[in-house]
Protein backbone atom coordinates (compact mmCIF):
# COMPACT_ATOMS: atom_id res chain seq x y z
CA UNK A 1 0.00 0.00 0.00
CA UNK A 2 1.51 3.26 -0.81
CA UNK A 3 2.21 5.83 2.13
CA UNK A 4 0.10 8.91 2.94
CA UNK A 5 3.48 10.89 1.35
CA UNK A 6 3.19 8.84 -2.07
CA UNK A 7 -0.32 8.91 -1.94
CA UNK A 8 -0.10 12.68 -2.13
CA UNK A 9 2.58 13.02 -4.60
CA UNK A 10 0.42 10.73 -7.07
CA UNK A 11 -2.52 12.33 -6.24
CA UNK A 12 -0.90 15.69 -7.13
CA UNK A 13 0.42 14.46 -9.96
CA UNK A 14 -2.49 13.26 -11.63
CA UNK A 15 -4.56 16.18 -10.88
CA UNK A 16 -1.90 18.33 -12.68
CA UNK A 17 -1.49 16.40 -15.45
CA UNK A 18 -5.62 16.31 -15.61
CA UNK A 19 -5.97 19.83 -15.57
CA UNK A 20 -2.85 20.73 -18.16
CA UNK A 21 -4.89 18.64 -20.53
CA UNK A 22 -8.54 19.39 -20.39
CA UNK A 23 -10.02 22.14 -22.24
CA UNK A 24 -11.76 23.34 -19.13
CA UNK A 25 -7.97 24.63 -18.22
CA UNK A 26 -7.35 25.76 -21.85
CA UNK A 27 -10.17 28.01 -22.33
CA UNK A 28 -10.24 29.04 -18.27
CA UNK A 29 -14.02 28.51 -18.34
CA UNK A 30 -14.12 25.82 -15.48
CA UNK A 31 -12.41 24.88 -12.73
CA UNK A 32 -11.96 21.96 -10.06
CA UNK A 33 -13.28 21.85 -7.41
CA UNK A 34 -11.76 19.20 -4.59
CA UNK A 35 -13.18 20.66 -1.17
CA UNK A 36 -14.09 17.80 1.02
CA UNK A 37 -10.41 16.47 0.46
CA UNK A 38 -9.05 20.18 0.96
CA UNK A 39 -10.74 20.33 3.96
CA UNK A 40 -12.82 23.26 3.07
CA UNK A 41 -16.89 23.03 2.42
CA UNK A 42 -18.33 22.69 -1.29
CA UNK A 43 -19.52 26.48 -0.68
CA UNK A 44 -16.33 27.72 0.68
CA UNK A 45 -15.04 26.02 -2.31
CA UNK A 46 -17.34 27.44 -4.66
CA UNK A 47 -16.94 31.05 -4.19
CA UNK A 48 -13.31 30.70 -5.76
CA UNK A 49 -15.02 29.92 -9.00
CA UNK A 50 -15.85 32.70 -11.21
CA UNK A 51 -19.94 33.81 -11.36
CA UNK A 52 -21.28 32.24 -14.36
CA UNK A 53 -18.29 29.60 -14.96
CA UNK A 54 -18.52 25.68 -14.28
CA UNK A 55 -17.08 23.97 -11.69
CA UNK A 56 -16.32 20.13 -11.44
CA UNK A 57 -17.33 19.42 -7.57
CA UNK A 58 -15.54 15.88 -6.29
CA UNK A 59 -17.76 14.50 -3.15
CA UNK A 60 -15.75 12.14 -1.93
CA UNK A 61 -18.09 10.98 1.36
CA UNK A 62 -20.44 8.55 -1.12
CA UNK A 63 -17.36 7.40 -3.22
CA UNK A 64 -15.78 5.98 0.15
CA UNK A 65 -18.43 3.51 0.77
CA UNK A 66 -16.53 1.55 -1.73
CA UNK A 67 -14.26 0.82 1.22
CA UNK A 68 -14.94 -1.72 3.50
CA UNK A 69 -13.86 -0.23 6.63
CA UNK A 70 -15.33 3.00 7.65
CA UNK A 71 -12.25 5.49 7.95
CA UNK A 72 -12.10 8.95 6.88
CA UNK A 73 -7.96 9.91 5.97
CA UNK A 74 -7.39 12.78 3.22
CA UNK A 75 -5.22 9.37 1.84
CA UNK A 76 -8.06 7.70 1.12
CA UNK A 77 -10.06 10.58 -0.31
CA UNK A 78 -6.57 11.19 -2.26
CA UNK A 79 -7.25 7.36 -3.60
CA UNK A 80 -10.76 7.85 -4.20
CA UNK A 81 -10.80 11.27 -6.10
CA UNK A 82 -8.09 10.16 -8.21
CA UNK A 83 -10.03 7.49 -9.55
CA UNK A 84 -13.07 9.38 -10.29
CA UNK A 85 -10.49 11.56 -12.29
CA UNK A 86 -8.95 8.66 -14.41
CA UNK A 87 -12.29 7.30 -15.20
CA UNK A 88 -14.04 10.73 -15.96
CA UNK A 89 -16.86 9.90 -13.33
CA UNK A 90 -17.80 13.29 -12.51
CA UNK A 91 -19.77 16.27 -14.55
CA UNK A 92 -20.03 19.38 -15.18
CA UNK A 93 -22.06 22.14 -12.94
CA UNK A 94 -22.81 25.75 -13.77
CA UNK A 95 -21.69 28.34 -10.38
CA UNK A 96 -25.00 29.64 -9.79
CA UNK A 97 -25.52 33.51 -9.52
CA UNK A 98 -25.68 35.44 -6.26
CA UNK A 99 -29.66 35.93 -6.12
CA UNK A 100 -30.30 32.28 -6.40
CA UNK A 101 -27.93 30.99 -3.96
CA UNK A 102 -29.26 34.34 -1.40
CA UNK A 103 -32.74 32.68 -2.35
CA UNK A 104 -32.10 29.19 -1.49
CA UNK A 105 -30.67 30.23 1.67
CA UNK A 106 -33.09 31.88 2.87
CA UNK A 107 -35.56 29.16 2.01
CA UNK A 108 -34.00 26.74 3.92
CA UNK A 109 -33.50 29.00 7.19
CA UNK A 110 -36.97 30.22 6.65
CA UNK A 111 -38.14 26.07 6.59
CA UNK A 112 -36.03 25.39 10.01
CA UNK A 113 -37.46 28.27 11.34
CA UNK A 114 -40.50 27.17 11.05
CA UNK A 115 -39.75 23.65 12.19
CA UNK A 116 -38.65 25.47 15.27
CA UNK A 117 -41.88 27.19 15.57
CA UNK A 118 -43.36 23.87 15.20
CA UNK A 119 -41.31 22.07 17.30
CA UNK A 120 -42.33 24.87 20.77
CA UNK A 121 -46.12 24.42 19.64
CA UNK A 122 -45.87 20.66 20.43
CA UNK A 123 -43.85 21.16 23.68
CA UNK A 124 -46.70 23.53 24.50
CA UNK A 125 -49.62 21.23 23.79
CA UNK A 126 -47.73 18.58 25.68
CA UNK A 127 -47.80 21.26 28.60
CA UNK A 128 -51.34 22.11 28.59
CA UNK A 129 -52.20 18.41 28.63
CA UNK A 130 -50.93 18.38 32.27
CA UNK A 131 -52.02 21.19 33.26
CA UNK A 132 -55.21 22.07 31.32
CA UNK A 133 -56.34 18.86 29.43
CA UNK A 134 -59.87 20.50 28.54
CA UNK A 135 -58.31 23.47 26.82
CA UNK A 136 -57.74 21.73 23.19
CA UNK A 137 -61.53 21.35 23.02
CA UNK A 138 -62.28 25.30 23.69
CA UNK A 139 -60.83 26.49 20.15
CA UNK A 140 -60.98 24.85 16.73
CA UNK A 141 -57.10 25.82 16.59
CA UNK A 142 -55.07 25.89 19.66
CA UNK A 143 -52.55 28.51 18.00
CA UNK A 144 -54.51 30.36 16.42
CA UNK A 145 -55.19 34.27 16.89
CA UNK A 146 -57.65 34.66 20.16
CA UNK A 147 -56.31 31.46 21.54
CA UNK A 148 -52.31 32.43 21.87
CA UNK A 149 -53.46 35.93 23.17
CA UNK A 150 -54.90 34.02 25.86
CA UNK A 151 -52.70 32.31 26.51
CA UNK A 152 -49.84 34.93 26.04
CA UNK A 153 -51.77 36.59 29.36
CA UNK A 154 -53.70 33.26 31.61
CA UNK A 155 -51.95 30.03 30.91
CA UNK A 156 -53.74 27.64 33.34
CA UNK A 157 -57.10 26.75 35.02
CA UNK A 158 -56.01 29.14 37.70
CA UNK A 159 -55.06 32.10 36.46
CA UNK A 160 -57.90 32.13 33.90
CA UNK A 161 -60.55 32.03 37.17
CA UNK A 162 -58.59 34.84 38.71
CA UNK A 163 -59.80 37.01 36.33
CA UNK A 164 -63.42 38.13 35.95
CA UNK A 165 -65.59 37.00 33.06
CA UNK A 166 -65.66 40.56 31.48
CA UNK A 167 -62.04 40.63 31.29
CA UNK A 168 -61.81 37.55 29.64
CA UNK A 169 -64.81 38.51 27.43
CA UNK A 170 -62.79 41.81 26.56
CA UNK A 171 -59.65 39.85 25.42
CA UNK A 172 -60.74 37.54 23.15
CA UNK A 173 -63.36 40.27 21.65
CA UNK A 174 -60.34 42.00 20.81
CA UNK A 175 -58.21 39.35 19.63
CA UNK A 176 -61.33 37.89 17.35
CA UNK A 177 -62.13 40.93 16.03
CA UNK A 178 -66.03 40.59 17.97
CA UNK A 179 -66.41 36.87 17.00
CA UNK A 180 -66.06 35.70 20.53
CA UNK A 181 -66.95 37.60 23.55
CA UNK A 182 -68.93 36.73 26.97
CA UNK A 183 -70.10 33.17 26.10
CA UNK A 184 -66.67 31.70 25.70
CA UNK A 185 -65.34 33.30 28.35
CA UNK A 186 -67.90 31.55 30.57
CA UNK A 187 -67.60 28.61 28.47
CA UNK A 188 -63.65 28.68 29.15
CA UNK A 189 -64.17 29.23 33.21
CA UNK A 190 -66.70 26.57 33.47
CA UNK A 191 -64.10 24.53 31.95
CA UNK A 192 -61.60 26.12 34.10
CA UNK A 193 -63.50 24.75 37.58
CA UNK A 194 -63.87 21.43 36.29
CA UNK A 195 -60.46 21.03 34.76
CA UNK A 196 -58.79 17.57 36.37
CA UNK A 197 -55.15 18.70 35.10
CA UNK A 198 -52.11 19.11 37.55
CA UNK A 199 -52.27 21.89 40.09
CA UNK A 200 -48.62 21.37 41.55
CA UNK A 201 -45.84 23.80 39.81
CA UNK A 202 -48.74 25.12 38.05
CA UNK A 203 -46.32 28.54 38.33
CA UNK A 204 -43.49 26.68 36.73
CA UNK A 205 -45.88 25.55 33.74
CA UNK A 206 -46.95 29.20 33.50
CA UNK A 207 -44.25 30.36 33.05
CA UNK A 208 -42.27 28.18 30.77
CA UNK A 209 -46.04 28.39 28.40
CA UNK A 210 -45.46 31.96 28.53
CA UNK A 211 -41.83 31.80 27.30
CA UNK A 212 -42.63 29.58 24.78
CA UNK A 213 -45.90 31.50 23.41
CA UNK A 214 -43.01 34.61 22.76
CA UNK A 215 -40.86 32.60 21.27
CA UNK A 216 -43.39 31.19 18.89
CA UNK A 217 -44.39 35.05 18.55
CA UNK A 218 -40.78 36.16 17.77
CA UNK A 219 -40.21 33.25 14.80
CA UNK A 220 -43.32 33.89 13.40
CA UNK A 221 -42.48 37.69 12.66
CA UNK A 222 -39.45 35.79 11.08
CA UNK A 223 -41.17 33.70 8.56
CA UNK A 224 -42.70 37.03 7.46
CA UNK A 225 -39.75 38.83 7.07
CA UNK A 226 -38.16 36.19 4.88
CA UNK A 227 -41.54 35.68 3.10
CA UNK A 228 -41.28 39.21 2.04
CA UNK A 229 -37.61 39.03 1.13
CA UNK A 230 -38.19 35.63 -0.56
CA UNK A 231 -40.51 37.35 -2.81
CA UNK A 232 -38.67 40.30 -3.71
CA UNK A 233 -35.98 38.03 -4.92
CA UNK A 234 -38.35 35.72 -6.27
CA UNK A 235 -39.47 39.02 -8.63
CA UNK A 236 -36.34 38.83 -10.34
CA UNK A 237 -36.77 35.60 -12.48
CA UNK A 238 -38.31 34.78 -14.98
CA UNK A 239 -40.42 31.79 -13.80
CA UNK A 240 -43.83 30.73 -14.32
CA UNK A 241 -44.31 28.42 -11.35
CA UNK A 242 -46.88 30.59 -9.60
CA UNK A 243 -49.10 29.95 -12.20
CA UNK A 244 -49.15 26.41 -10.87
CA UNK A 245 -52.30 25.42 -8.71
CA UNK A 246 -50.51 25.11 -5.03
CA UNK A 247 -47.84 27.13 -5.85
CA UNK A 248 -47.16 30.50 -4.68
CA UNK A 249 -44.41 32.87 -4.25
CA UNK A 250 -42.55 31.00 -1.07
CA UNK A 251 -42.64 27.47 -2.94
CA UNK A 252 -41.28 29.10 -6.18
CA UNK A 253 -38.44 30.18 -4.53
CA UNK A 254 -37.86 27.10 -3.03
CA UNK A 255 -38.45 24.53 -6.12
CA UNK A 256 -36.27 27.74 -8.46
CA UNK A 257 -33.53 27.62 -6.18
CA UNK A 258 -32.80 23.81 -5.18
CA UNK A 259 -33.23 23.58 -9.12
CA UNK A 260 -30.43 25.44 -10.21
CA UNK A 261 -32.84 28.25 -11.64
CA UNK A 262 -33.05 26.13 -14.58
CA UNK A 263 -34.93 22.83 -15.38
CA UNK A 264 -33.57 22.25 -18.70
CA UNK A 265 -30.65 20.58 -16.80
CA UNK A 266 -33.39 17.51 -16.36
CA UNK A 267 -34.11 16.05 -19.45
CA UNK A 268 -37.00 13.74 -18.29
CA UNK A 269 -39.54 14.36 -15.46
CA UNK A 270 -38.11 11.07 -14.37
CA UNK A 271 -34.50 12.51 -13.27
CA UNK A 272 -36.17 15.63 -11.77
CA UNK A 273 -38.73 13.21 -9.85
CA UNK A 274 -35.29 11.22 -8.44
CA UNK A 275 -33.37 14.62 -7.74
CA UNK A 276 -36.28 15.23 -5.54
CA UNK A 277 -36.30 12.11 -3.98
CA UNK A 278 -39.91 11.45 -4.67
CA UNK A 279 -39.28 8.53 -6.97
CA UNK A 280 -40.54 5.01 -5.88
CA UNK A 281 -37.57 2.03 -4.91
CA UNK A 282 -36.76 -0.12 -7.35
CA UNK A 283 -36.26 -3.37 -5.65
CA UNK A 284 -35.73 -6.89 -8.34
CA UNK A 285 -33.27 -9.98 -7.91
CA UNK A 286 -34.22 -12.47 -10.56
CA UNK A 287 -37.67 -13.47 -10.82
CA UNK A 288 -38.71 -11.28 -8.03
CA UNK A 289 -39.81 -7.69 -8.76
CA UNK A 290 -41.30 -5.79 -5.68
CA UNK A 291 -44.27 -4.50 -5.56
CA UNK A 292 -44.73 -2.18 -1.86
CA UNK A 293 -41.96 0.38 -2.73
CA UNK A 294 -41.65 2.93 -0.86
CA UNK A 295 -40.09 6.61 -1.53
CA UNK A 296 -36.59 6.94 -2.01
CA UNK A 297 -36.39 10.07 0.03
CA UNK A 298 -33.00 10.91 -1.77
CA UNK A 299 -31.84 14.18 -3.17
CA UNK A 300 -32.78 17.51 -1.88
CA UNK A 301 -35.08 17.32 1.04
CA UNK A 302 -36.26 20.98 0.64
CA UNK A 303 -37.46 20.37 -2.79
CA UNK A 304 -39.05 17.40 -1.99
CA UNK A 305 -40.99 19.23 0.70
CA UNK A 306 -41.98 22.04 -1.60
CA UNK A 307 -43.27 19.73 -3.92
CA UNK A 308 -45.11 17.87 -1.19
CA UNK A 309 -47.01 20.40 0.44
CA UNK A 310 -47.99 22.23 -3.28
CA UNK A 311 -49.10 18.36 -4.10
CA UNK A 312 -51.62 18.54 -1.02
CA UNK A 313 -52.90 21.63 -1.87
CA UNK A 314 -53.67 20.63 -5.71
CA UNK A 315 -55.31 17.83 -4.68
CA UNK A 316 -58.10 19.64 -3.26
CA UNK A 317 -58.02 22.91 -5.64
CA UNK A 318 -57.15 21.28 -9.37
CA UNK A 319 -60.21 19.69 -10.57
CA UNK A 320 -57.88 17.27 -12.90
CA UNK A 321 -55.46 16.44 -9.94
CA UNK A 322 -58.51 15.98 -7.85
CA UNK A 323 -60.47 13.33 -9.98
CA UNK A 324 -56.63 11.40 -9.89
CA UNK A 325 -56.73 11.56 -6.06
CA UNK A 326 -60.24 10.55 -5.76
CA UNK A 327 -59.72 7.69 -8.00
CA UNK A 328 -56.66 6.26 -6.18
CA UNK A 329 -58.05 6.66 -2.87
CA UNK A 330 -61.47 4.43 -4.29
CA UNK A 331 -58.76 1.95 -5.35
CA UNK A 332 -58.10 2.10 -1.12
CA UNK A 333 -54.52 3.87 -1.60
CA UNK A 334 -54.54 6.16 1.88
CA UNK A 335 -53.86 9.83 1.60
CA UNK A 336 -50.52 10.02 2.24
CA UNK A 337 -49.46 7.38 -0.21
CA UNK A 338 -51.33 8.92 -3.25
CA UNK A 339 -50.05 12.21 -2.34
CA UNK A 340 -46.57 11.11 -3.01
CA UNK A 341 -47.39 9.81 -5.64
CA UNK A 342 -48.71 12.87 -7.07
CA UNK A 343 -45.65 14.92 -6.24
Amino acid sequence: MLLRKELWVFYTKMLRNFISCSSCRAECKNLLSLGSSLGSSPQVTIRLCIPNRCTQHIQSDALRGMYIRKTKTDSIDSVVIADVIRFGRYCETSVEPGDLQAMRELCRQRFYIIDMASDLKRKVIALLDQVFPEYEKLFSDTFGVSSMELLSQCTTPEEMLSVSSQQLAEVLEKASRGRLGAEKAVEIQDAAKNSFGIVMASSSFSLIIRQYIEQIYSLESSVDIFNTEIALLLSGFDTQLTTITGIGPTLAAVILSEIGGDISRFSSPAKLAAYAGVDPTVKQSGDFSGTRMKMFKRGSPYLRRAIWLASAVAAFKDSAIHALYERKRAEGIDHMTVIGHKS
